[in-house]
């Protein structure tokens, strides 16, 4: 007998077991009734024996497949790119875009932003604010720590708020922290003092923390010029793993890694490439030709919006031109804007059109842009019943009484393609009401200095940029006239002054929501800004890249609050271990 034969005979004897054992009828004679079968059946039969077990194990498979959860895994890169070039990768100097970017991803605070733009601790493991509003206690995380692996103490919260107070090192942040007393109670708790309660202050602490150790021996004059600009530690969820840099020294692209000390858990992302170019234009194909995978601010087929925190505008200068001091005036050109067209066709739907002070985003409810069909009849109306005669030939608006006339409006604004478009939209809809319009363009800077500051304009369009508190203060209290204030429409109302020093000052944010919500009526119902639009923030991503939450956006480097937990591996996991 051949081993062949021996083994069939085996396999035999096991079926007829098998067959006693378990009384499958099936099975038994099994092999003898399979080798009566011609050879040609037998080879069917095999097949179909083979077919029902391999489809068995699929059905297995796919039922397992079914009940498992898609989870979040270790691994994968992302290769972003920005116009700009960053200088100081340091919390406490960042000026730019490119330089705030790279703060955030490699520094953390003591509280953080979330995706839903709550904030919630971050290198604070809790804090308390005292019933009067001026104390703020926080106790740092026990696993708190720096990149390099060293613990961050109460002593580099101190140290950080220090140097942010120091004049000579002319922080952006100085202004924020002045007259704030920063205290180590102990090596993991930090209280800070203020001269008086001020609601916002919470937002204040996102501010990165620096290793006083690595800092304290570098002199102000010396501290833009450390090796720790380029080359930062700290607590942030990533750190750099590399900076290339072209022929004149500016940096070209910058490689970040996962930092495996983060004290919220090491992200999922291996790590980060942050690609520099110098035109839109260059970052537009880039994108398009897959150099690189994400960008703001650059138009693409998969992308996620949120709101700008900003707020565009016509504002009016009542001192360059005593018509603007009428209400029925200012209404008028407001009315006369063709909001939809403006936020559907010039700036393609990526904006929300307003008729208030606060952006979009919050809890305040937004005053209701008019329906008018035909914006220049409704403008018309309010004018002539104020009295206000339109005179055809002279192509004025003249109220005889008050001895004024409408016969010109000149806007200056900066000459960036937005504002552009957006200026030419505004004269449309002025002209269409008769009157004659001048646009005057100037670079940023110019206008800032030479425009803005000494007041010199009778019709801005220009955008303030709105914190994420939602503080209205510098921009609408009557005290914030001149320069350096921001009350760029002159505007005095003092019931809303009250309103706004309660805002910033109660800590009950119920009190401050419905404070926000009569400065937000108040001020539209008084038209000192032809208010237009709150802007859309645009980030185009890989279809592949999941956990990206956008916030309200005041800083494109909010885009990362919730970076560490973005991941494009997943695994797959029965639904009890998913959590």
């Amino acid at each position: 007998m051949t081993g062949a034969e021996r083994a069939r005979e085996r396999l035999a004897r096991a079926r007829e077991r098998l067959a006693r054992v378990y009384r499958i009828p099936f099975l038994e004679g099994l092999d003898t009734r399979v080798g009566a079968l011609r050879s040609g059946d037998r080879a069917i039969f095999y097949a179909l024996a083979l077919l029902v077990g391999v489809a068995s194990l699929a059905g297995l498979y796919a039922l397992e497949q079914s009940l498992l959860v898609s989870v979040p895994a270790y691994g994968g890169t992302l290769v972003e790119g920005e116009v700009g070039s960053p200088r100081f990768i340091n919390p406490l100097l960042a000026i730019s875009d490119a330089d705030r970017d790279l703060a955030a991803l490699t520094y953390a605070g003591l509280m953080g932003l979330s995706g839903t733009g709550a904030l919630e601790p971050n290198l604070a493991e809790s804090y308390t604010v005292s019933p009067d509003g001026k104390t703020y206690t926080f106790t740092l995380r026990p696993n708190a720590k720096f990149s390099d692996g060293s613990a961050v103490s109460a002593a580099d919260v101190v140290f950080t708020v220090g140097k942010a107070q120091d004049a000579a090192l002319k922080s952006p942040e100085y202004a924020d922290w002045a007259g704030v007393s920063a205290d180590a109670v102990d090596a993991r708790t930090v209280r800070f003092t203020l001269p008086k309660p001020y609601a916002p202050f919470l937002g204040l602490t996102t501010l990165g923390i620096l290793p006083a150790r690595l800092w304290q021996g570098i002199s102000d004059e010396q501290f833009p010029f450390s090796n720790l600009e380029t080359d930062p530690v700290g607590a942030g969820p990533f750190m750099v793993a590399g900076i290339s840099r072209d022929a004149s020294g500016l940096i070209q692209s910058v490689s970040l890694v996962e930092n495996p000390y983060y004290a919220l858990g090491r992200p999922y992302l291996d790590g980060i490439t942050v690609d520099f170019y110098s035109r839109t234009e260059d970052l537009a194909q880039a994108l398009a030709a897959g150099a690189v995978e994400s960008a703001y601010d650059v138009s693409a087929k998969h992308i996620l919006t949120a709101p700008y925190a900003r707020v565009f505008g016509v504002f009016w200068n009542p001192s360059e031109n005593k018509a603007y001091a009428r209400a029925e005036v200012r209404k008028a050109l407001s009315l006369a804007v063709d909001r939809n067209y403006l936020v559907g066709t010039v700036l393609g739907g990526y904006a929300s059109a307003i008729m208030g002070p606060v952006p979009p985003g919050g809890s305040v409810r937004q005053v209701p842009v008019p329906a008018a069909a035909n914006p220049t009849a409704a403008a018309a109306q309010v004018l002539e019943s104020a009295g206000w005669v339109y005179d055809g030939n002279a192509r004025a608006w003249k109220n005889a009484p008050a001895k004024l006339a409408l016969d010109g409006i000149t806007i200056r604004t900066s000459n960036v393609p937005e504002l552009k478009s957006v200026a030419s939209a505004v004269k449309a809809g002025w002209e269409k009401l008769g009157i004659s319009v001048d646009i005057e363009l100037y670079e940023p800077g110019d206008l800032s200095q030479n425009v803005i500051r000494p007041r010199k304009y009778e019709a801005l369009l220009y955008g303030m940029v709105i914190g994420r508190d939602q503080d209205l203060y510098a921009f609408w209290d009557s005290q914030e006239q001149n320069d350096p204030g921001l009350n760029i429409a002159l505007y005095a109302n003092k019931t809303v002054d009250a309103l706004l020093q309660d805002a910033r000052t109660n800590a009950d944010p119920n009190a401050r929501a419905a404070d926000l919500q009569k400065i937000e009526d108040d001020i539209a119902a008084d038209y000192p800004a032809a208010f237009l639009y709150s802007p859309d923030f645009t980030y185009a991503l890989p279809k592949d890249l999941r956990g990206v939450e956008l916030p309200q956006i005041v800083t494109p480097a909010d885009r990362y609050a919730t970076v560490a937990r973005w991941y494009r591996a997943t695994d797959a996991v029965w639904p009890f271990f998913a959590h």
